[in-house]
């Protein structure tokens, strides 16, 4: 009789980097593993509440593609920030219809940031839609969330990894970052280095959790792609399937994880 150890993934938030958790969880799908919960940042949140509600990766990949995603935004002409995200719930709820974290096949949390407290919130039952818009509400151009007596904006800001939620759940942890920075010999201007810096600070508090992981899946160079760089998708989403197929090719560990899997479905 096969055990089959609960597993749970962390997705990294990043922008339109994020396409790469597609193909990393095509990559899972394929070797049969089966997730007992997700949890995800910015980015990480909208994959994997799509995923979660049963979407396939390549569904998803389609969808971002197919959909005008910048035309759900509204300027926001205040302090709080120059865009409004709150349309975009209208584009959500035609993917997420019955916006409630129950409904969802697997267990899903999403990880934000209380702005006034200066705290991690994290989400995982009730209304679902408007947790994920405030997990992606990157602070200074978009309008923070108001969930609450709580203004909330990117969870990436404090916890770019979200393993907490599935601490204590899961026995088996695989985080999964999109912002892996090549080595950059020459800083061009001011817009890169801001960029780059950025991304280093993300970077700083996911890698502070990678040691949390029994495996950690980081596709190289991914860092150089532009967080709204939409034509990259297919790239980014070839990159998550090919490092997800290298990492459980050389963790034999974490392949017997999928046969197990599959083996209880045969």
């Amino acid at each position: 009789m096969n055990y089959n150890p609960k597993i749970g993934l962390a997705l990294s938030g990043g922008g339109v980097r994020g396409i790469s958790h597609l193909g990393v969880l095509k990559a899972l799908d394929e070797v049969g593993i089966i997730l007992t919960k997700v949890s995800g940042s910015s980015a990480g949140a909208i994959a994997g509440s799509m995923y979660c509600q049963g979407y396939s990766p390549e569904e998803i990949l389609r969808i971002i593609l197919d959909t005008n995603y910048f035309k759900f935004l509204r300027p926001a002409i205040s302090w709080k920030g120059i865009l409004k995200l709150e349309s975009v719930g209208d584009l959500f709820k035609q993917y997420l219809k019955h916006d409630d974290f129950s409904k969802l096949k697997i267990p899903l949390a999403v990880a934000a940031t209380d702005i006034k407290k200066g705290k991690v919130v994290y989400f995982d039952e009730g209304e679902l839609i408007r947790p994920i818009m405030a997990s992606a509400c990157i602070p200074g151009m978009f309008e923070p969330i108001q969930i609450g007596n709580k203004y909330l904006v990117d969870g990436g800001v404090l916890n770019n990894l979200p393993v907490e939620p599935l601490e204590g759940i899961c026995e088996v942890l695989i985080g999964v970052n999109c912002n892996h920075l090549p080595e950059e010999s020459n800083i061009r201007n001011m817009k890169n280095l801001i960029e780059r810096s950025v991304i280093m600070t993300m970077n700083f508090n996911v890698y502070s959790r990678k040691s949390k992981c029994d495996y950690f899946i980081e596709s190289p160079g991914l860092g150089k792609y532009g967080v709204f760089d939409i034509k990259k998708a297919p790239d980014l989403f070839q990159a998550g399937y090919e490092q997800a197929m290298k990492i459980i090719e050389e963790n034999p560990s974490l392949r017997s994880l999928g046969n197990s899997a599959l083996n209880k479905n045969t």
